[in-house]
């Protein structure tokens, strides 16, 4: 079942670039703190791609999502992770006409503008394949027929630690389909304080206002589509990236859809800042938090990834303009 979380009023900025600060803003009124972790979900909004969270159960994965969800607008469906949950409970299948005769298509939750899977990695490996294609190609293919999912797409999906019970280690294939995973860590004192005396948290959820429409969405992605890439900056993420591929922890470096996916979230950092240009230290940044996740690391390294980056990152010598 889909819904509209946010409040039917908008505040639509008039600027492509004060969308995303907006996005922030709105987001930050609701989640506590993590200002980095909720810069970083927008980039990754705003650049067209999906977001994985990943931490321990109670730290605000779902409540981000939610948020993020509501900021937008449009058409919003959850999935809970479970280990018995099908593939046809995600994307659909056919059904019975009310007739008895023939079947028809019956939609699964994937069909809205932002879908939050819960728990991800509680559901079966096959559950969690069938979202390659819809992420990938934005479309699902049931009994031979392929259907559109409605544009824009965004899948938001959060995991908890594999150490934990009743828990799936997401495959290679699932992984790299997310443009950046975050983790958001214990909040603070303070922020704790805001949570339990309800000025943030769940309880505000109700009151975030929508800052623009879908098409406002789509006009700053094709905006941050445009932002130029100088053949020097590409050849420093390349530089990273091989970095990954070359390193003796790790026994599976990014791929190139991973490099894709860092500069496309590093315009983004770029576009959010105002230019029109993709800086070094905007490849630097969104290495951080578009590559750990798709290393597969030598023997139990997997909590290391991120430091493997920043390893990686300080390697290279970043070009000067």
């Amino acid at each position: 079942m889909t819904s509209t979380l946010a409040s039917d009023r908008s505040s639509a900025p008039s600027a492509p670039p004060a969308l995303a600060a907006a996005m922030v803003d709105s987001i930050g009124s609701v989640f506590a703190g993590r200002k980095e972790q909720i810069e970083v979900a927008t980039a990754c909004v705003l650049a067209g791609g999906h977001l994985l969270a990943e931490d321990i159960p109670g730290v605000g994965k779902t409540l981000l999502a939610q948020t993020l969800a509501a900021t937008l607008g449009g058409t919003f469906a959850r999935v809970q992770g479970t280990a018995d949950l099908l593939p046809a409970d995600v994307v659909g299948s056919l059904a019975p006409n009310a007739d008895g005769f023939g079947l028809h298509f019956r939609p699964g939750p994937v069909f809205a503008n932002v879908v939050l899977f819960d728990e991800l990695n509680r559901a079966n490996p096959r559950t969690q394949s069938a979202l390659l294609e819809v992420m990938e190609e934005g479309c699902v293919t049931v009994d031979g027929t392929t259907h559109a999912v409605p544009a824009p797409f965004v899948v938001i999906a959060t995991q908890n630690p594999v150490e934990m019970a009743g828990t799936y280690p997401l495959a290679e294939g699932v992984t790299d389909r997310f443009m950046t995973a975050i983790s958001l860590g214990r909040a603070s004192t303070d922020e704790e304080v805001e949570v339990l005396t309800g000025r943030r948290g769940r309880g505000q959820l109700g009151s975030v206002v929508r800052v623009a429409t879908l098409g406002d969405l789509e006009t700053s992605r094709c905006a941050v589509q445009r932002v130029h890439l100088a053949d020097a900056v590409a050849m420093y993420a390349v530089a990273i990236l091989h970095g990954t591929r070359s390193h003796q922890r790790v026994r599976l470096g990014a791929s190139t859809r991973g490099g894709v996916a860092l500069v496309s979230l590093a315009k983004a950092f770029s576009f959010m800042a105002g230019r029109d240009y993709v800086a070094p230290h905007d490849i630097a940044r969104a290495a951080l938090s578009a590559l750990p996740h798709r290393l597969v690391m030598a023997g139990s390294e997997r909590a290391h990834a991120a430091d493997v980056v920043a390893e990686c990152i300080a390697a290279v010598q970043a070009p000067r303009r």
